[in-house]
């Protein structure tokens, strides 16, 4: 792969690799064990310099606390991703805590924190429930390039007023249930908390060039399909809609300094 490219690979359901021109990596939401559609064991990844978790549902949180060991990568998360991730013996000092509306650099990286509309809680190795407030990221990656990530969302009008301010120019919707993963609880889900429909809504309001549906484990799926359909209507009607890029588990794309999508 050309190293002047940006490079990003879809590990399955949420979870993305980031790797700028320079060769720093950006792990999002590193779900990979117990990922159906993940070819990627943690001990395969050689480098990671930073870790960004929105949320604390294990298939968003995932191997944050093996990899965060393994690497020594600083991990950006809200309060109860980092009393977990503590609990599992990661050092404090690789925390760095934020709240909606935060912006940081870490690692060489500005990210800006931004409101999404979801829930975030799970269970602590000594039994207790620790919960606390979902993040979305925009990260500036270099030459005008900024991916939003919102682990899950809602659709909600404050969208508009994001792409106003930030500009992300590209990023990923969860608009599937992943499949393959265990769910003893009655009944079934429909859809996710952002509705194929709701998506298109959602990557409108934000601006976004490009737009990559996830929170799933099959590229087939049938939400994922309904997703596409909504964007060619909304294009057939004369909206502005992004291009949509629908990837499997292991897929890389490239994004160049003008902000072109590729496949590889």
């Amino acid at each position: 792969m050309n190293d002047a490219l940006y490079k990003v690979r879809f590990l399955g359901v949420a979870a993305y690799e980031i790797v700028v021109p320079d060769g720093r990596h950006i792990l999002l939401d590193p779900f990979l064990t117990g990922n159906p559609a993940c070819k990627v064991a943690v001990e395969d990844l050689d480098r990671v310099d930073l870790i960004l978790v929105t949320h604390a549902a294990l298939d968003h949180l995932g191997d944050a606390h093996t990899i965060a060991k393994r690497t020594g990568a600083p991990v950006v998360c809200g309060g109860e991703v980092s009393a977990y991730l503590k609990a599992m013996n990661v050092p404090a000092s690789q925390m760095r805590t934020t709240a909606w509306g935060m912006r940081l650099e870490v690692s060489g990286f500005e990210i800006q924190t931004v409101e999404c509309r979801h829930c975030s809680g799970t269970t602590a190795p000594d039994g207790s429930f620790v919960s606390g407030i979902p993040l979305s990221f925009i990260a500036e990656l270099g030459d005008g390039i900024r991916w939003y990530h919102p682990g899950d969302t809602s659709l909600f009008s404050d969208m508009r007023l994001q792409g106003e301010l930030y500009k992300p120019t590209i990023g990923s919707l969860g608009i599937a249930n992943p499949t393959g993963l265990s769910d003893s609880k009655p009944g079934r889900k429909l859809t996710t908390v952002l509705s194929p429909r709701e998506g298109v809504l959602a990557a409108q309001w934000l601006g976004l060039k490009t737009v990559l549906p996830c929170h799933y484990t099959d590229p087939a799926d049938p939400l994922v399909i309904e997703f596409q359909n909504c964007l060619s209507e909304a294009r057939a009607k004369g909206e502005s809609v992004p291009e949509a890029i629908v990837l499997r588990g292991g897929d890389w794309i490239t994004i160049d300094a003008t902000g072109k999508v590729c496949r590889i």
